[in-house]
């Protein structure tokens, strides 16, 4: 059976799956077949990890630590690795990962094709910017040590390369000190853009993110700041609360439900305090991950994770995008509005840039991809660009506009690496 993507569109066709566990196995599975592609915990929610008519390379057998420097933080592991084990291992020596996205079920590896980003890339900047070296090994049989000095050119084109470069074995990265494993965290509602900037503005959180509900013309939210605590926590673990079994009724995240959660959910958050008792780090960083295959909520039709950026002097942009998705009855089950910083990332085709990013999950509908190819060109005008990890379905001439370094990427490219996502982007018109 075909592998899905997260969003669970589109489909692969004819697409298999061969795992690999030792690190001597990792060329032979890359000769196996003309077509592959390396895969990690398959969180992207496009097609950027699916290949059809192709055979997907399973790291995730490789899962090993190979050297940790309880002193200063550093630590080689296998690419297969998960955030989610990482931590588990860790937290309890007093280290972090230095970035983390909204969940922790991804690979290293994945987080370096993709060249994660998370709630503190405001002082931080990408994952790709605290990568010390990797081992990538290539379908001609070629080992490279990568890294800023050590094979420069790969190491830029392989962070944020979508996994096209080579297959990554191992990778070595600086994490950082932290206190304890809990998270004092602070709530502010706000109104409207200027709200939204202004608490940006003058927070100084190491860690800073806004919900909002795009039900509302006005747009409400909430700030949501997190510091690291000097003491308490829970200890990191893997379990779920609950698990999705099967896949959810389409009627379930309708826009008449949708409306209700959000208003129901701005309403709670504006009775309770806005210093918070401390909360876990699982609480803070993955509260999605608590409910186990929690994307069957969007049923068969699967979903669109729209995620964009655009320079701060555009922020118009984000209420044209929210008012027309609104009109259009395309509601977001879950928003995430976030002020970008200005640490440039190592990667070619990396997607943060400084400004401000959205992120709306959105349920695959027939009028929803032509209104998403119009706003392409709105953000494209504004001099933004969207997310390659997150996309399903803009437009080779979108992608090379918003990305005209992608020609870099396919130079170095392996020959025998692609992806579902690369034919659609990259093909000529």
């Amino acid at each position: 059976m075909s592998l899905p993507s997260w969003g669970n569109y589109p489909r692969p066709i004819d697409q298999r799956d061969v795992s690999v566990v030792w690190r001597d196995s990792v060329a032979s599975g890359l000769v196996s077949s003309q077509r592959v592609l390396p895969r990690g915990l398959g969180r992207s929610y496009g097609d950027s990890c699916l290949l059809s008519r192709g055979t997907l390379l399973d790291m995730t057998g490789m899962d090993r630590v190979i050297a940790f420097d309880r002193k200063t933080g550093q630590i080689r592991v296998e690419a297969g690795m998960s955030i989610a084990d990482l931590l588990e291992l860790i937290v309890p020596l007093g280290w972090f990962v230095p970035v983390t996205p909204g969940t922790k079920f991804v690979t290293v590896g994945g987080a370096i094709a993709n060249d994660i980003h998370g709630k503190n890339h405001h002082e931080a900047g990408t994952f790709g910017c605290h990568v010390r070296s990797f081992e990538l090994v290539r379908s001609d049989g070629t080992v490279r040590i990568c890294s800023p000095t050590e094979e420069a050119e790969l190491f830029t084109a392989t962070i944020g390369g979508l996994g096209l470069t080579g297959c990554i074995t191992w990778a070595e990265i600086q994490l950082m000190p932290i206190s304890s494993a809990s998270i004092r965290a602070m709530y502010t509602p706000f109104s409207g853009m200027q709200a939204f900037l202004a608490c940006s503005d003058r927070s100084i959180s190491p860690y800073s993110v806004a919900w909002i509900d795009t039900s509302t013309k006005n747009m409400e939210g909430l700030f949501i700041e997190g510091w690291h605590a000097d003491t308490g926590g829970e200890k990191m673990t893997t379990k779920t609360l609950f698990s999705i079994p099967v896949m959810a009724p389409e009627w379930l995240l309708s826009s008449f439900s949708v409306r209700i959660f959000n208003r129901l959910y701005g309403m709670l958050q504006r009775f309770l305090p806005r210093e918070r008792a401390q909360t876990s780090l699982n609480a803070f960083f993955y509260p999605l991950d608590a409910v186990g295959n929690w994307n069957r909520l969007y049923g068969k039709r699967g979903f669109i994770q729209y995620q964009f950026a655009v320079p701060e002097t555009e922020a118009a942009v984000i209420d044209q995008v929210l008012e027309r998705l609104r009109e259009g009855g395309h509601l977001s089950f879950l928003t995430v509005l976030k002020k970008f910083g200005g640490r440039p990332s190592p990667g070619w085709v990396s997607f943060p840039q400084p400004g401000l990013t959205l992120a709306l999950d959105l349920p695959c509908a027939s009028t929803l991809f032509s209104l998403l190819a119009e706003l392409d060109q709105v953000i494209l005008k504004a001099g933004g660009r969207i997310y390659p990890a997150k996309d399903a379905r803009m437009s080779a001439e979108t992608f090379q506009a918003m990305y005209p370094r992608w020609k870099k990427l396919e130079a170095l490219r392996d020959p025998q690496i692609t992806s579902d996502f690369w034919e659609r982007v990259t093909k000529q018109s």
